[in-house]
């Protein structure tokens, strides 16, 4: 599990390495290889459009992130993808995309219900007609009861550095809020570096009535990358969405 606060430079360049490429991402890739013009949106490091730059893709990549830092680490590994800092309410796309996407949970970071309908209907407006894949983790399934201290991990930094990673969830779960920290330690840093995060876990039913509401209709939701059926035991609520008009 990786959060999303990664402003820090030194947390930015730490990304790829804490969140290792895996199915989810060949799950992208395929989609992405298959679109012509793509925006994703909170793509961190460019990892995924770099990829598919890197296999053949010819068209248009868009990656949209609100870390300058982030950024300045995809821009050193990709010239040949637009970067473009901001977020769905602070950029405004008409009809130029195939495919919008949204990977490693960043669906979730949309935490308040004024800021999910406005990002929703900036993706309505962004495809031409087209879809809308991402994933959310399924409530159901309580992810968040193993973010915890004693699930601690090492990581080796940029510059062969050891760093210290581990997660602690802050008082009780608030509705369908869950905010935690991430903690990254390292001996050469002058102290840790502490990120603050409030995930959304939305049940199905609020999730289609939102996607409904900003004119997005399912195609398909599946369970896992493996693309088995949502249950309550299912990690995911992986959701392919379609422009309605």
């Amino acid at each position: 599990m990786v959060d999303r606060s990664f402003a820090d430079p030194a947390l930015a360049t730490l990304y790829d390495t804490l969140n290792l490429w895996g199915p989810g991402d060949d799950f992208y890739l395929g989609l992405v290889s298959a679109a012509g013009a793509v925006l994703d949106v909170g793509s961190g490091a460019g990892r995924l459009l770099r990829r598919a730059r890197a296999g053949g893709h010819r068209g248009r990549l868009v990656g949209l992130d609100p870390a300058a830092a982030m950024l300045v680490e995809a821009r050193r590994h990709g010239t040949d993808v637009e970067w473009v800092l901001g977020d769905l309410r602070t950029r405004d796309w008409y009809a130029e995309f195939d495919l919008v996407v949204m990977t490693g949970h960043v669906f979730q970071v949309l935490d308040r219900d004024e800021e999910l309908r406005a990002s929703l209907l900036a993706v309505h407006r962004a495809l031409r007609p087209g879809g809308f894949v991402f994933e959310t983790r399924n409530p159901a399934a309580r992810a968040w009861e193993t973010w915890t201290p004693e699930r601690a991990r090492t990581v080796t930094g940029a510059d062969g550095a050891a760093v210290l990673v581990w997660h602690d969830v802050e008082g009780p779960v608030v509705g369908d809020l869950v905010t935690f920290t991430g903690t990254y330690a390292c001996d050469t840093w002058p102290a840790h570096a502490v990120s603050r995060t409030t995930l959304r876990f939305l049940a199905p039913d609020a999730l289609s009535a939102f996607l409904a509401e900003a004119g997005l209709t399912i195609a398909d939701q599946y369970g896992d990358w493996a693309r088995t059926p949502v249950t309550a035991v299912a990690p995911e609520i992986i959701t392919v969405a379609r422009r309605a008009s």
